[in-house]
């Protein structure tokens, strides 16, 4: 009785063992990637990362680093004709790969010129290896749309989007957007491509797809598209060109200080007279650019006019620019739209920095802000059936993003 006990026990105690075997969770190995940059595995060397600083060359920065019985001007003959050293400019950044050991030998350097390209100098091998290589680029769409609380470059800023996608748009729709009066609470939706540099690092905004603003209740779409060659031009959603024979203002992020009126106080002169023209005010010094090409009719100073311009762009139109601090163009000479023609300034009768910008129409002068100005070239037909195709799927995206 007593052996059988002593057996039933020692059954028991070895399933309670294969029991325990079984329970045993297997022991997991995770394999961690070696970051790798330049294409080289980092975690092979010793690494130094910095920039380049005044009086530094090629030479002084690898002679300070362990190089052998390498000569500094036998390196400099090998490369050059691969890396030209003396392009090297203070505040980029190098790289050094040093052997991990106490001796910290230099095993490779690597230069940045810009953020996309690098050189890269080999010293692993008798012969000094050298080349340039360009890193990966990624280009990403994104689209951003709502209503406006700020202006547009605070709200493209605030959505960490370069300014010069609102210098862009601004060229865009210098024909039929003044932007210094869109409002709060306008809806707006930009479709838009953006350079990634190894996937991860931004480097600016790539190309404009797609573009919506609301402008005095109204909708103005914008999409790029090339006709009959390489030129690209903007068009709203039913073809019209958005490019018309006059730009909005002379002056670029501007307020308009006094406008077109047949009874108005003088600020100088101290009593009621036409003023017919509309000014600008901005800071001296500011850009002043011609509306529309022309030849340049006049160009002088008079007591009341100051510094002025006057550009003659057909038999029907002509445009007066006033109170300029300095005159850049001269008489007889043919300009384009959007040149600058002159900087803003307070000569002759003003009581500020400003430009007075007059027009005339068939040699009568006009108001320019409620004149219907006239628009640049249709989209031909057979592009038509082309155009609509390629926007739909843009323009359905746009109107998606700005009702939310």
């Amino acid at each position: 009785m007593k052996q059988i006990f002593i057996i039933i026990i020692a059954l028991f105690t070895l399933g309670s063992c294969n029991k325990k075997e079984e329970i045993v969770p297997k022991k997991v190995v995770k394999l961690i990637a070696k970051k790798s940059e330049f294409g080289f595995v980092l975690a092979n060397f010793n690494i130094v990362n910095d920039t380049v600083k005044r009086g530094d060359t090629f030479g002084t920065i690898i002679q300070n680093q362990n190089i052998g019985d390498r000569k500094i001007y036998e390196i400099v003959a090998k490369v050059r004709d691969s890396f030209d050293v003396r392009s090297i400019r203070i505040n980029r950044p190098f790289t050094l790969l040093r052997s991990k050991d106490k001796k910290h030998k230099l095993q490779v350097f690597i230069y940045q010129p810009d953020n996309l390209s690098y050189y890269v100098v080999d010293f692993r091998d008798t012969a000094v290896a050298v080349y340039k290589k360009t890193k990966p680029i990624t280009i990403k769409r994104r689209t951003i749309g709502g209503v406006l609380k700020e202006s547009l470059s605070e709200t493209l800023g605030n959505a960490k989007i370069e300014g010069a996608l609102a210098s862009k748009i601004t060229k865009i729709y210098a024909y039929s957007i003044d932007f210094m009066k869109l409002k709060k609470g306008d809806r707006f939706a930009i479709t838009f491509t953006e350079r990634f540099i190894n996937d991860t690092v931004y480097d600016g905004v790539e190309e404009l797809e797609a573009s919506f603003f609301e402008y005095k209740g109204k909708i103005i779409y914008a999409f790029p598209f090339a006709q009959n060659s390489n030129k690209i031009d903007y068009y709203d959603e039913q073809g019209k060109t958005l490019k018309n024979f006059f730009l909005k203002s002379p002056i670029k992020f501007s307020r308009i200080s006094s406008r077109f009126s047949t009874n108005r106080f003088h600020p100088v002169q101290h009593r009621w007279k036409a003023h017919k023209g509309t000014d600008y005010a901005a800071p001296r010094g500011t850009p002043i650019t011609v509306t529309a090409g022309g030849v340049v009719e006049q160009s002088g100073f008079t007591a009341g006019n100051g510094n002025f311009v006057k550009v003659k762009h057909n038999g029907t139109y002509s445009t007066q620019y006033l109170h300029m601090s300095k005159i850049l163009v001269r008489r007889g000479q043919r300009v384009n739209q959007g040149q600058v023609i002159g900087l803003v300034g307070s000569t002759g009768l003003a009581t500020g920095p400003h430009v007075c910008y007059r027009f005339w129409k068939n040699g009568k002068q006009v108001d320019a802000l409620r004149l219907k100005l006239p628009t640049g070239e249709p989209m031909s037909g057979s592009n038509k059936s082309r155009f609509l195709e390629q926007i739909t799927p843009l323009k359905f995206q746009l109107d998606s993003v700005a009702n939310l």
